[in-house]
């Protein structure tokens, strides 16, 4: 929204011949931007025309407000159109001398200030860096606040093995992120499974088959039968998750399903991904042991990315001289990950379906993290207070000899498993970091998870260089 001076005498002898052609600049340069740009050809300089734009910016979803001050403009006008999109607002102005811009910035936005409202101020030109270095980042973090509310995660099960850095309090969810919890027992994946069709699993079978390096089936662990089960469980819970309208999910899985049926290693490997055996899907992030701060982590991720792939793992290991963490999974960890393409024959030839180790039987996924850049982040809470640790860092291949190592380690408890390198000091982050989980999504995404944080009134706590 532009806004201009009311007085019609200033209008018509001075302000609008320098607002409107400064207007239609201001639109025609925010349209070259990756933003979806809802604008007018009016500019707002009464209550009518500041309501009825308000009325349709509601009606379209707008998810963030531009309030662009060429020129001096009613300041009260310029906040009562804030104060009726309640939306996260940036204000600007150009550099020109010549407009009185400054003017009406500063008592527009000194005006939000003093009612306690955020917004962010700029003063320069449009094609400027603020663009790129503020602007956009803090327009993804607006789209996905307002994606956020009214999402609904599906948890499957209740806390386990005992870790509790994974439980939440679904109020403060939904005071905070406007997330709803839909609980579900996880005995009804197994109860759906029995009822899927057999020709889907045939399907689903036949394209892994095809696609993954390899299977080890052997006569114990992973059988035909085992495998087929987990399929039916994956297609299960694919199934509930859109008739119940989940966003995004949590399943326990340990220890009544990895030890009495099947590990939901398939599922953890196939839903945050944009494929399966089915054909192109949109990513649905999941989190294993019933960590729902893990699954909101990945769903953020997801949304401030544009609707990436996100990986969930354990903290495990790390070699604080090089600066690496060792990020393996249970046993399911998101397929995109091992070659980083939205194309499923380039990810899941670099993985093995491996016998799992849990009492159930059934298949875990063996893979190495493809290399390239990655933002690690995690929600925790200290004294009831949610932070986020917000990490960049680049997956690596490890050195052949630290590989071995860790092998040998690991016996035959082999995982999936990213080597991230970081710049953080370690041992703060030991000091630091609230669970023994953490989430993560390809790219760069530090400002856009700080200004998200800021939003949602949580602590960004980031680990770089500088933490």
């Amino acid at each position: 929204m532009t806004f201009g001076d009311d007085r019609d005498y200033m209008w018509e002898g001075y302000f609008a011949g320098l607002t409107e052609p400064r207007h239609k600049e201001a639109v025609e340069y925010l349209r070259t931007l990756p933003i979806e740009v809802i604008a007018f050809d009016d500019v707002a300089r009464s209550k009518q025309i500041v309501d009825q734009q308000v009325k349709e910016l509601k009606a379209a979803g707008a998810e963030a407000l531009f309030v662009h001050l060429p020129c001096w403009a009613t300041p009260n006008i310029v906040v009562r159109a804030v104060q009726g999109m309640s939306l996260p607002t940036v204000t600007m102005t150009s550099k020109s001398a010549a407009t009185h811009g400054m003017v009406g910035l500063f008592a527009a936005a000194g005006t939000l200030s003093q009612i306690g409202i955020d917004h962010i101020r700029v003063r320069d030109d449009f094609g400027a860096s603020v663009f790129e270095d503020r602007l956009l980042p803090y327009f993804r973090a607006a789209s996905a606040r307002a994606r956020l509310r009214g999402r609904v995660m599906g948890l499957y099960g209740g806390r386990s093995l005992g870790i509790d850095t994974g439980t939440f309090d679904p109020m403060q969810w939904r005071s905070q992120f406007g997330v709803d919890v839909d609980h579900i027992d996880q005995l009804e994946i197994v109860r759906r499974a029995e009822l899927i069709d057999s020709e889907r699993v045939d399907q689903t079978m036949t394209w892994m088959s095809e696609q993954f390096a390899s299977i080890a089936f052997d006569d114990g662990k992973l059988t035909e039968e085992k495998l087929r089960f987990q399929v039916r469980c994956y297609l299960a819970n694919k199934d509930i998750n859109a008739e119940k309208g989940l966003d995004f999910i949590s399943v326990k899985c340990m220890t009544e399903l990895s030890d009495h049926y099947v590990p939901q290693c398939i599922s953890a490997a196939l839903m945050p991904g944009p494929y399966d055996g089915e054909g192109e899907k949109q990513p649905c992030s999941m989190s294993c042991e019933a960590d729902g701060d893990g699954a909101l982590s990945m769903e953020i991720l997801k949304e401030v990315s544009g609707g990436s792939s996100t990986l969930f793992a354990d903290v495990s290991h790390m070699d604080a001289d090089k600066k690496i963490l060792y990020l393996p999974n249970c046993g399911g960890m998101c397929s995109w990950f091992a070659g980083r393409s939205d194309d499923a024959a380039d990810n899941l030839q670099h993985i093995e379906l491996r016998p799992s180790v849990r009492p159930g039987g059934g298949a875990i996924t063996y893979f190495t993290a493809a290399p390239g850049p990655i933002t690690l982040a995690r929600l925790y809470r200290v004294a009831g207070k949610y932070r986020m640790a917000i990490i960049p860092g680049e997956v690596v291949d490890l050195a052949a000899d630290d590989r071995a190592a860790f092998i040998k380690a690991r016996g035959k408890h082999q995982l999936p498993t990213a080597f991230v390198q970081v710049d953080a000091n370690l041992d703060r982050f030991v000091d630091e970091f609230g669970s023994n989980h953490i989430s993560g999504v390809a790219g760069s995404w530090v400002r856009e998870l700080v200004c998200l944080c800021d939003m949602l009134d949580v602590e960004p706590v980031v680990m770089d260089k500088n933490f």
